[in-house]
């Protein structure tokens, strides 16, 4: 519980850094602001909690808010759905308590597999905890990479995001992608902060990769639900997908990410041509391994 009051409170700093106080609703100020953001006295009064208070939460200290608190915190700081789950995970107002019990192997059951082999034809990822990657269609081996080639360790987005050179060379909008990488990995681990995977995982990215670290330190949250991805594919070129997500009902652990390019486009006569070559070819082209990046 001390490193969520730790982590509350760097996430409270950082989140008031980020707020316009105009935007908030604050009456023009004369006095010179020497950081941006709101003060910690304009968010207790936005809150309706004392400066002390919210002092002592941003300094980590052994307390606990309550929902109401909670909740008028998120308001004051303009906290989007994925900031407020966050902040309600790291104060355990949460359904935790299940999360905890399904810390076991994930594995898809018999239906979910044949759902995602029904998408044959289309990039379908399916991603689990901490973004370990269950399982991926033809298409999306062949976009991306093939997972099922890497070692089981190796099977997350995250991970094979920072670590591979490949996810680099193929992501025209690589920051893009990372950063919301990082955002998702953050919101997980909200969620379960005593997961060991989980942060076993964000220890080897942060001494490995000086961007991951860089963007975990600035403390943004981030739920993919939809958005686009530009690629600069070896062998169709460049084109652009876009994404939606869908979380299934009972199973919240697991999220299916489905990509499909704008009908007519260059970008879906790209995927067309992809599709041709799975059938045709030999596979899908095999992850590059053996950089200094994808080492343990």
């Amino acid at each position: 519980m001390a490193d969520n009051n730790r982590e509350l409170g760097s996430f409270l700093r950082k989140a008031r850094g980020q707020v316009d106080p105009e935007q908030a609703g604050l009456p023009p100020d004369s006095r010179t602001r020497r950081v941006p953001g709101l003060r910690r006295e304009e968010v207790a009064r936005l809150a309706g909690v004392s400066t002390d208070y919210y002092t002592r939460l941003e300094q980590g200290r052994p307390i606990t808010p309550s929902p109401g608190v909670v909740d008028a915190l998120c308001r004051a700081l303009g906290l989007d759905e994925a900031g407020r789950a966050y902040v309600h995970g790291l104060v355990g107002v949460t359904d935790a308590p299940s999360r905890r019990r399904s810390r076991s192997v994930q594995r898809l059951r018999p239906g979910l597999r044949r759902l995602i082999d029904a998408f044959d034809g289309a990039p379908v990822l399916v991603l689990g905890r901490r973004s370990d990657v269950l399982a991926a269609t033809r298409m999306a081996k062949a976009l991306f990479t093939d997972f099922d080639q890497l070692p089981v360790r190796h099977r997350n987005y995250a991970r094979w995001m920072f670590l591979s050179e490949e996810a680099r060379s193929l992501f025209a909008d690589w920051e893009d992608q990372a950063r919301a990488a990082v955002e998702s990995l953050r919101l997980e681990a909200g969620r379960d902060p005593d997961d060991r995977a989980t942060n076993d995982l964000i220890a080897k990215l942060r001494g490995k990769s000086t961007e991951f670290d860089h963007w975990w330190e600035k403390h943004r949250v981030h739920q993919r639900t939809h958005g686009s991805k530009r690629l600069h594919h070896t062998l169709v070129g460049e084109l652009t997908v876009e994404y939606e997500t869908l979380i299934l009902p009972g199973d919240p652990d697991t999220t299916l990410f489905v990509y499909t390019a704008e009908p007519g486009s260059s970008s879906a006569q790209a995927l067309d041509i992809l599709a041709m070559w799975t059938l045709t070819g030999t596979g899908a082209p095999a992850p590059r391994t053996g950089t200094a990046r994808e080492q343990d």
